[in-house]
C-alpha cells in the first residue's frame, strides 16, 4: 500500500488538512493500494489562493516560454510510460494494452497543446474606417478547475490541463477518489517539468471538494466529465456561481448494423467496442442495432465473440477485459440486466456471477449480450456503464436511424455496411456529436474535439482542439486610431 495520499499545492506536497480518507482497491484483486483524503473547503481554497498567485505572471510568460515546460512533460510522460500504464491497470481495472492506448492519447494532447503560438493567433483587420483599426486578441481566462472521472484516470486530465496552461490559465485538478494514484504520479513529473509553484495544483476528494470549486469565486471556469446526473448538477451549480463551464456527460452509445456490413470484421470491432475497459467508457457501444437479415447473423457470432472473450487481471497474459471498478458497480450492473431480463429481453450470454480463478476478490462481471430489447425500455434508456451490449432489430435504416434519435443521449453512433449512400446519409442524419462508419469507438483525435450532443454534453465549447483554445482563452476586441501628428519631425 502507498498510504495516504498528498495535495499538490504551490509547488509542493502538502498533507491535507481534512483527515478522512477513502480506500483506492485494485478492483481485480481486492487489495487497497492507497488511501484518497477528503479534502473539502480549505484545502481547495489553498490551492485556488496559490493558482491565483502564480496567475498574473503566468498569463504574462509568452507562449513560447509557457509551452517549454510542456515539452519537457512530454518526454517524461514517454520515458514512464510503461510505470504510468501500470498504474491505470491496477487501480482502473482495464488490460495493460487498453491503458497504453489511453496513455498515448493523452500524451497526444501535450503535443496539440505544445503549438498554442499558432493556436492561440488572434485577427485583424487594418482601415475598418478610415484611419482605424480593429483587432481579436485572446487572453487566458483565469484559474481552471478540472474535475475527471475514473475510467481514463491517465488519459481525461490530460484532454484539459495542457490546453490550460499552454493559453496562461493556472489549474486547480480534482481527479477521481477512486483512482487518483495516476494522476499523483503525473503530478511528480509536472513538478520535475519545471512548471512555476502554482501553476498546476492537485486536490483528492469526492463532492466536497467538487462544490468548493464550484463556488469558489476565485475559480473562473470548470472542465468535468462524468454521468449525466452529475455533469447537470455541476453545469448548473457553477453557471449559476458566473462559471464557464464544458461538461461530458453519459451516454448510450448505438451501433447500426446493415446486411452489407463485413459481419467478421463488424462482430471483432463491436465487441471491441462494448466489451473494451469493461464496458466504462463514454464512447463504448452499448447497443446495437440489427437492420433487416444482419440480425440473426450479427447476433449470433456476437454472442459468441462475448462467450469467448477472457477476463480476468489486466496485469496477466492473454486477458482481454479487466473487472469493473468497484463492488458497488458490480450489483449495479448485474440488478440492470436482471431487470431486462425481467422485462423480456433474453440474456443470450449472461455475465452476471462471474469469478476469476485465483482474483476471487475482484469485481468481475463478463461480458452479457441482451436480445430483444425494445428501443422504449428502461433497459434502452439507461446507460449501464459495463460489458453490456443491447440487441434490436429494425427492417430500415430510416427505422434505425430514428432509434438512434430517439435516446436522450447523442455522444456517438456508428454504422456498418459497405454502402457509400447509407455511410452518407447515417452521418448526416444521425443526431450525435461522433460518428463513425465501420469504426466501433469514434474517439476523436487530439486537433479535432471530443464532440457530444443532447444529454451528453452540457456547454458550448468541448474538449480537445479549437474548442480548448476557445473554452480556456477570452476573446478581446481592440479597436483603436492613432491620428498622424504632421508637426512632429521624425
Amino acid at each position: 500500500m502507498r498510504g495516504c495520499l498528498l495535495n499538490f499545492i504551490g509547488g509542493e506536497w502538502r498533507t491535507p488538512v481534512a483527515t478522512d480518507t477513502v480506500p483506492v482497491t485494485n478492483p481485480a484483486t481486492g487489495d487497497v493500494i492507497a488511501a484518497a483524503p477528503l479534502s473539502a473547503g480549505r484545502d481547495v481554497g489553498d490551492a485556488v489562493t496559490a493558482a491565483t498567485a502564480a496567475l498574473d505572471g503566468w498569463r504574462r510568460t509568452p507562449p513560447g516560454d509557457r509551452i517549454q515546460p510542456l515539452f519537457r512533460l512530454k518526454a517524461l510522460l514517454d520515458a514512464e510510460f510503461g510505470a504510468i500504464a501500470r498504474l491505470i491497470t491496477e487501480e482502473c481495472g482495464k488490460t495493460r494494452a487498453e491503458a497504453e492506448g489511453e496513455l498515448r492519447r493523452g500524451i497526444e494532447n501535450v503535443e496539440v497543446a505544445t503549438g498554442i503560438p499558432s493556436l492561440m493567433l488572434g485577427a485583424s483587420l487594418e482601415d475598418i474606417a478610415s484611419g482605424i483599426d480593429e483587432l481579436m486578441i485572446r487572453q487566458p481566462v483565469g484559474v481552471v478547475g478540472v474535475i475527471t472521472p475514473f475510467n481514463f484516470p491517465g488519459m481525461i486530465p490530460l484532454w484539459f490541463l495542457p490546453y490550460a496552461v499552454a493559453c496562461g490559465n493556472t489549474v486547480v485538478l480534482k481527479p477521481s477518489e477512486k483512482t487518483p494514484t495516476t494522476m499523483a504520479r503525473v503530478m511528480e513529473l509536472v513538478q520535475q517539468a519545471g512548471f512555476p509553484p502554482g501553476v498546476v495544483n492537485m486536490v483528492h476528494g469526492t463532492k466536497d471538494a467538487v462544490d468548493a470549486l464550484l463556488d469558489h469565486p476565485g475559480v473562473r471556469a470548470i472542465s468535468f466529465v462524468g454521468s449525466t446526473a452529475v455533469a447537470k448538477y455541476v453545469y448548473a451549480r457553477g453557471a449559476a456561481n458566473g462559471k464557464r463551464l464544458q461538461c461530458q456527460g453519459g451516454a448510450k452509445n448505438p451501433i447500426v448494423v446493415l446486411p452489407d456490413a463485413d459481419m467478421d470484421m463488424t462482430t471483432r470491432i463491436a465487441a471491441d467496442s462494448a466489451f473494451g475497459c469493461a464496458g466504462q467508457r463514454c464512447l463504448a457501444a452499448s447497443v446495437a442495432i440489427t437492420v433487416g437479415a444482419a440480425g440473426d447473423v450479427f447476433t449470433g457470432q456476437i454472442a459468441d465473440a462475448a462467450a469467448s472473450r477472457t477476463v480476468g487481471y489486466g496485469l496477466d497474459e492473454g486477458v482481454e477485459m479487466g473487472p469493473v471498478i468497484s463492488g458497488q458497480s458490480r450489483e449495479r450492473i448485474e440488478s440492470l440486466i436482471g431487470a431486462a431480463v425481467t422485462a423480456g429481453a433474453t440474456a443470450l450470454v449472461d455475465g452476471r456471477r462471474a469469478s476469476v480463478k485465483g482474483h476471487e476478490r475482484g469485481h468481475f462481471v463478463r461480458p452479457t449480450v441482451l436480445a430483444g430489447v425494445q428501443p422504449a425500455s428502461e433497459t434502452a434508456r439507461t446507460e449501464i456503464f459495463g460489458p453490456v451490449l443491447s440487441v434490436m432489430r429494425a427492417d430500415t435504416i430510416d427505422e434505425a436511424i430514428a432509434i438512434v434519435n430517439g435516446s436522450a443521449y447523442g455522444n456517438m453512433a456508428c454504422l456498418f455496411t459497405r454502402s457509400g449512400a447509407a455511410a452518407r446519409q447515417f452521418r448526416h442524419e444521425a443526431r450525435v456529436g461522433n460518428v463513425g462508419i465501420n469504426v466501433g469507438v469514434a474517439a476523436p483525435m487530439a486537433y479535432f474535439p471530443f464532440s457530444g450532443w443532447k444529454d451528453s454534453f452540457f456547454g458550448d465549447l468541448h474538449a480537445q482542439g479549437r474548442d480548448a483554445i476557445d473554452f480556456f482563452t477570452e476573446k478581446k476586441i481592440v479597436v483603436e486610431r492613432w491620428p498622424r501628428d504632421w508637426s512632429r519631425k521624425f
